[in-house]
């Protein structure tokens, strides 16, 4: 996995999918079932290609993302780039710049997984960002699965799944490319 930023030379703070110990984990436990399902004997036909389409493709779509390398997070004199899942990285990617930013939120996603997220929180009337929350019933759903936080900060938010993040040089980013923005841990 790709770590790149923090360090005084450095223009920006950057990090890409890559092979966490989560991604590592899921994979292989995807691979294990996906053999089951093909080897297995006494598994009857029904129960095969479920198996095999949830866990064969499933482990193949995350081996690829992070096979891909592709950016997840950078934050530069720009703003901050929240890079798409690598399936669709195009259509989920999204540039948020300072001038629309008051603050980048972290917070936590309370759940079985308790899944770290990284966000920003906007300027009212900030132009809406890419992705399936963004409309009444997406921040409805938000609103009822993360109720400590506000729903535009997390629709404003990505997944820290997949890579890596350094608070200590996103913090030092932040701190370099727009003085006076906090950082804030919202747990």
């Amino acid at each position: 996995m790709s770590d790149n930023g923090g360090t005084a030379g450095d223009t920006a703070y950057e990090t890409r999918y890559g092979w966490d110990r989560r991604t590592r984990i899921t994979v292989a436990a995807a691979a294990v079932f996906t053999v089951t399902c093909l080897v297995s004997p006494i598994m009857p036909l029904y129960a095969r290609l479920p198996g095999l389409l949830l866990f064969g493709c499933g482990g193949l779509v995350m081996a690829y993302g992070a096979a891909s390398g592709k950016v997840a997070l950078r934050v530069d004199e720009t703003g901050v780039l929240f890079g798409g899942h690598p399936l669709r990285y195009r259509a989920g990617t999204a540039h948020v710049p300072w001038r629309d930013i008051t603050a980048v939120v972290l917070w936590r996603q309370h759940s079985a997984a308790s899944i770290p997220w990284v966000g920003v929180a906007r300027r009212p009337g900030s132009p809406p960002l890419p992705g399936a929350r963004q409309g009444w019933a997406g921040r409805a759903v938000v609103r009822a699965l993360v109720p400590h936080l506000p729903a535009d900060v997390t629709v404003a938010s990505r997944p820290v799944s997949g890579w890596r993040l350094d608070k200590a040089r996103l913090t030092d980013a932040v701190a370099r490319f727009a003085p006076g923005t906090p950082v804030v841990d919202r747990g």
